[in-house]
């Protein structure tokens, strides 16, 4: 017998049951009736994991409806009939795009009429067992009497028996229940928190909730169904019920089980989905005053009649007071997800401070700095279903909260730490005792910015680059440390910046100017004494140690008359230049003046051995020299050329974090003036259509620093001494180039 005709044969109290299962308009019961025998035919489970199935069965249930409204017309059934089923039609249609929410619902129903069949077998079966004694009239009553007292107790002996056996069973059940919930709530969804911690700093990490949403929900389910018997139960005992009856004694331990699982198991269910975040911030987690951010929760237990019954409110910590402007309530629902998940969606949520007067930091009155103190958003809500109440409470990771743009760099490098290495989402007080990194994990973390920025990590050659510079040469960095002062407090020596601004003016820069040459693999990070035993030309691209906001350079080799390799490098191109002419365009005009002053590209191979045109030749423009768009950028006056040694520090940037040996001290920095200028001869370009390092454009101010040095009569005659020999290096000539760069101007 079909299900629906099974429901429909039952007694008046299971009736109401279905009357109130059918009573909101998720699936109507009209529909039920009349597509009953089809709609027990189709796999709706399968429907709601497979899109495909769930369009198809989406279709045939409207071409159902329309064959039924045919029906009513022919048969000439009521008008209202006719317009219930055009209209349920009609309400269906808002499936179009999701069609398994609509699968997921109708098997849904019909789990929950299946339920209602078995409580009804169930009541039956018990009835059965309950044994009526009828008045005895005739003369054999003494007899029958005593026939009847056996066969009670043996009835009683058999039903204790199986009731014992039930519930040891039960016991057992709930055994297993209790296991899984430990591997959901202390595994599965300790992990998912911890992958949510890294791919908030870029890790690649899926944070997908729609597995454990299936098996939070699975669980729930089961541990309701247990109730509904335990209750059913208790019903029963209260109609008959016997001495040494086990369901008295066992049944009120089993239902504190239940629900301390069922408890444990709907707190941990309640979830922040997407940390906050602002559109226009560097990452999640930062947020600003008075500018507007957004944060996602879910509840895992997907149970379609809580739609809309389950308000979450938002609240900040006290520490430093904050009022949440916006939309703070919002009810749990299943439309604002596209996996038609159960959440509460903000998206237009800001912060204002609370002014106070006499009031302190509280909590947070140490020595941090505002970008190191952190804030927690709470959400809470409240379970109400069948007759189980539970308050539930979630909060976001910790946030750092700006009222100023240019706190922003600060702010993102306190929640990368802090997720890198803090496995307490709730301490708040991380940074008042702040743990060092180790290099493998800082490693990771600083490929992680690369990765979710531009696609392409960094390679593990790259990331031997960057720990050569932070702790010197090592037969392996995995023993090597950090603090977090050297991290993002504390200057690089000898500069005006941190590491962490260093490396973010790089990330920048790839991105805004050079993710094309990232993403196509070329390689940045390198270090030039790779040249020395290349053939002539071949040149290697570098990022700069000595600029704050981010610099690219390139070096190359050459050979002296002797054999001996002669490695140069040019001052270093930064995010403003690069935004006049893009990179492969100063690469492909790079000119310098060769003996006889023939002007010459000397960058011929990139390295390894790949030859300039095959390697920058599909980024270059169709039209080249005086024809190019970037002809005013390249016609510049002069650049500067250093000699290998004046260049790059050949020690670590913080020698004294290294807890590994191999520390030096720093050399000074290359400039265009100054001491580290005069330590070793440069080589001037050609004063004609040639390329210079700081872009100098026609008719504008000169870099100030490029703009003294030609003011300075006195470093013409410092050049002529040091360098007194006419010729390629010679004094005289560069004195003349200088001249007339300056009669150009």
């Amino acid at each position: 017998m079909a299900q629906w005709e099974k429901l429909r044969q039952l007694e008046s109290v299971y009736l109401t049951q279905v009357d109130e299962l059918y009573d909101g308009d998720a699936f109507p019961m009209d529909v039920r009736h009349y597509l009953a025998h089809w709609i027990e035919g189709q796999d709706w489970d399968r429907a709601a994991r497979d899109h495909d199935v769930a369009m198809l069965l989406f279709q045939v249930l409207l071409e159902n409806l329309d064959i039924q409204h045919s029906r009513f017309v022919q048969g000439g059934e009521s008008f209202l009939l006719q317009h219930n089923i055009r209209r349920f039609k009609q309400s269906f249609q808002r499936y179009q795009e999701e069609p398994y929410n609509l699968a997921n619902i109708i098997q849904w129903f019909l789990v929950k009429e299946k339920e209602i069949l078995q409580n009804a077998e169930l009541a039956e079966q018990v009835q059965l067992l309950q044994v009526q004694q009828s008045p005895m009239e005739t003369d054999s009553q003494r007899n029958i009497e005593r026939k009847m007292t056996d066969l009670k107790n043996k009835v009683q002996v058999s039903v204790s028996v199986s009731l014992k056996s039930m519930l040891s069973g039960m016991g057992v059940l709930l055994d297993g229940v209790e296991e899984l919930l430990c591997v959901l709530v202390r595994e599965e969804l300790v992990q998912w928190q911890r992958r949510q911690q890294k791919a908030c700093i870029g890790a690649p990490d899926s944070t997908c909730l729609d597995q454990l949403e299936k098996w939070f929900t699975t669980e729930a389910e089961c541990l309701f169904q247990v109730r509904k018997f335990l209750k059913k139960l208790e019903e029963l005992m209260g109609k008959v019920t016997y001495d040494q009856d086990p369901v008295k004694k066992q049944k009120p331990a089993l239902q504190k089980r239940v629900d301390s699982l069922l408890t444990s198991l709907l707190k941990s269910a309640f979830v922040v989905e997407t940390q906050p975040s602002m559109p226009q911030g560097k990452g999640p987690l930062v947020l600003r005053t008075n500018l507007q951010f957004s944060v996602k929760t879910r509840f895992l237990v997907k149970f379609p009649e809580l739609n809309h019954a389950m308000k979450v409110n938002v609240s900040m910590d006290r520490y430093r007071r904050f009022n949440v402007l916006g939309t703070s309530s919002k009810a749990l629902n299943m439309a604002e997800s596209m996996s038609g998940g159960m959440v509460a969606d903000f998206r237009h949520l800001t912060l204002k401070e609370q002014k106070s007067g006499g009031g302190g930091k509280g909590i947070h009155d140490l020595s941090l700095s505002v970008t190191e103190e952190l804030h927690i958003i709470n959400f809470n809500t409240e379970f109400l279903l069948h007759d189980m109440s539970v308050s539930l409470e979630t909060s976001s990771l910790p946030v750092v909260i700006i009222s100023n743009s240019s706190q922003q760099q600060s702010a993102w490098a306190s929640i990368l730490w802090f997720n890198m290495l803090c496995l307490e989402p709730k301490n708040l007080l991380f940074f008042a005792n702040c743990p060092a990194a180790t290099w493998p994990q800082l490693g990771e973390m600083l490929s992680w910015q690369f990765l979710s920025s531009t696609t392409r990590g960094l390679e593990s050659n790259q990331l031997d680059m960057i720990a050569h510079k932070l702790f010197g040469k090592q037969q392996s960095y995995d023993a090597c440390n950090i603090s977090w002062t050297k991290f993002s407090k504390e200057n690089v020596p000898n500069t005006n910046f941190t590491f962490w601004v260093w490396f973010d003016g790089i990330l920048f820069m790839v991105k805004s100017h050079l993710e094309n040459l990232w993403k196509d693999g070329y390689k940045l990070f390198m270090d030039k004494t790779l040249l020395k035993k290349k053939q002539r030309g071949t040149f290697l691209l570098r990022f700069s140690e000595s600029i704050r906001d981010g610099g690219i350079t390139f070096s190359w080799v050459d050979y002296s008359p002797t054999g001996e390799p002669d490695v140069r490098s040019v001052q270093p191109f930064t995010k403003v230049d690069l935004g006049q002419i893009p990179f492969h365009e100063i690469i492909r005009n790079f000119q310098i003046l060769e003996e006889e002053n023939v002007p010459e590209n000397p960058l011929l191979f990139l390295y390894p051995d790949t030859p300039k045109v095959e390697a920058f030749g599909k980024y270059y423009t169709e039209k080249s020299g005086a024809d190019s768009q970037y002809i005013k950028y390249i016609k510049t006056k002069l650049v500067f050329v250093s000699k290998e040694n004046t260049l790059e520090a050949k020690s670590p940037m913080y020698s004294d974090t290294v807890e590994c040996e191999g520390s030096g001290p720093m050399n000074p920095r290359y400039g265009l003036a100054g001491e580290a200028f005069g330590e070793s001869p440069s080589l001037p370009l050609s004063p004609g259509p040639m390329f210079s390092v700081a872009m100098l454009v026609p008719d504008e101010d000169q870099n100030p620093t490029l703009q003294e040095f030609f003011n300075d009569p006195n470093m013409y005659d410092y050049i002529i001494n040091q360098h007194p020999t006419p010729g390629w290096y010679g004094g005289t000539h560069f004195k003349a180039l200088l001249q007339r760069a300056g009669e150009d101007e």
